[in-house]
């Protein structure tokens, strides 16, 4: 029986006649010894042969390797285990990305919980602060603390946190995010309040508030600004504008539709007392301000223009003017009691208090009477009290995309220097 060169059998040394065993030539005619007591199969050679090896024609095996050979061979055999090691870190650090990407323990701090600071002892908000004295122009956190969990973390090291709030007035419970900029834990400013920036979204408000997704960079532009010296270093609170979403286009025009839940009381009496409780805060309505866009843009014009001793700015970005809710049907003394023109006709005649009103709007604007209905009202009820400003954004859409870059050029800037913060 033949047998082929892989089968695993080992054939004797052929001559090209017949079948015979082949003496060894003596050494030094060229050829390899082969060593009539040479090691077996699979074994080393003894010691001190390492320099030689040995080959069976046929089965083309080795006895053995030359020195420089094994020389060689041993930085290849390091070289795989250094791909193979690169290969497992960088197999590890995708995967890392990959879990951080879809927020897996460990690979991303969203969920975990998130302090803002102290309190005074015994005002049960589970803080340490010391009591500031009785004419100081800022409020200390008075509890109780609320369960905030982060939401995102920014390169600056802040953090957007959500809790859910259990409006005590409105009796309305939906979520808040909250930010507060780096400097709210800088020591400098340790005994400071700081002022409060309440950001409605337009479209539905719910089940989130786009003000709180990092894409649109609100957060990261108030810092921005702050160093610029165009803004103040404001906490932001982004509450759910409405509750349910957005159905056929009902809406509920941040207010308190008679049978619906009370909205308007929601943003503006549970919301601040949200951040009044876990926040340094300023104590007068100088340190209190919205900022919307579209119907968010009408709630706050309407909260401050309704309780202007309670807030004195906003920044509305492409917002209706007046209350267009369809829930409003049958409740007309309660819509006008909500329309932000009636509501500036009594302001002025009353003289007071003043109000701080920047609008921003684009010529794009998905709906082409945003533009000149926000003029008019500025034309008709920008007098007395009621303090207007306007930028025209050139080829600017309806979305907050436009208003964001915008806001830093203009109307951050007018609420800013008559707003206080941060104050001892």
């Amino acid at each position: 029986m033949s047998h082929s060169p892989d089968d695993g059998q080992h054939q004797p040394y052929r001559s090209e006649g017949p079948y015979q065993q082949q003496p060894y030539p003596p050494q030094g005619q060229g050829q390899q010894p082969y060593p009539p007591q040479g090691p077996g199969y699979g074994q080393q050679p003894p010691y001190g042969q390492e320099e030689h090896s040995y080959r069976d024609g046929d089965t083309q095996r080795w006895y053995g390797e030359p020195y420089e050979l094994q020389e060689r061979r041993r930085p290849s055999r390091v070289r795989r285990w250094v791909i193979a090691g690169a290969s497992v870190l960088a197999l590890a650090g995708v995967a890392a990305l990959v879990m951080a990407h879809y927020e897996i323990p460990p690979f991303t701090d969203k969920g975990r919980a998130v302090s803002f600071g102290t309190s005074p002892a015994g005002s049960g908000g589970g803080g340490t602060g010391a009591k500031p004295p009785a004419n100081s122009k800022m409020s200390m956190p008075t509890g109780p603390t609320a369960d905030f969990k982060n939401a995102m973390t920014l390169p600056d090291g802040t953090h957007v946190a959500v809790t859910t709030l259990d409006g005590k007035k409105s009796g309305f419970k939906g979520k808040v995010w909250v930010w507060a900029p780096k400097e709210y834990n800088d020591p400098k400013f340790a005994k400071s309040g700081f002022p409060v920036m309440i950001a409605l979204p337009g479209g539905a408000g719910y089940p989130s508030n786009y003000w709180m997704g990092t894409d649109l960079g609100l957060q990261t532009s108030i810092s921005k600004w702050y160093g610029e010296g165009k803004s103040k270093p404001f906490i932001l609170a982004m509450p759910v504008l409405n509750p349910g979403p957005d159905d056929k286009g009902v809406y509920w025009d941040g207010s308190d539709i008679p049978g619906q839940p009370k909205m308007g009381t929601w943003l503006t009496d549970d919301v601040p007392d949200l951040m009044r409780e876990n926040f340094r805060t300023v104590k007068s309505r100088d340190g209190w301000a919205y900022m919307g866009s579209s119907t968010g843009g009408f709630a706050g014009l309407k909260a401050v223009l309704k309780y202007p001793e309670k807030f004195k700015a906003a920044i509305c970005s492409g917002p209706d003017i007046v209350p267009d809710s369809s829930l409003w049907k049958g409740h007309d003394k309660e819509k006008a009691e909500n329309n932000p023109e009636l509501l500036a006709k009594e302001l002025i005649d009353k003289k007071g208090p003043d109000v701080y009103l920047a609008f921003q709007v684009g010529t794009n604007e998905s709906n082409k009477n945003t533009l000149p209905n926000v003029q008019k009202f500025i034309a008709t009820y920008g007098k007395g009290p009621v303090h207007t400003e306007l930028k025209v954004i050139q080829g600017g859409q309806h979305n907050a995309k436009t208003y964001v870059p915008n806001m830093g050029e203009g109307p951050v800037q007018f609420i800013s220097k008559v707003m206080e913060g941060p104050v001892e």
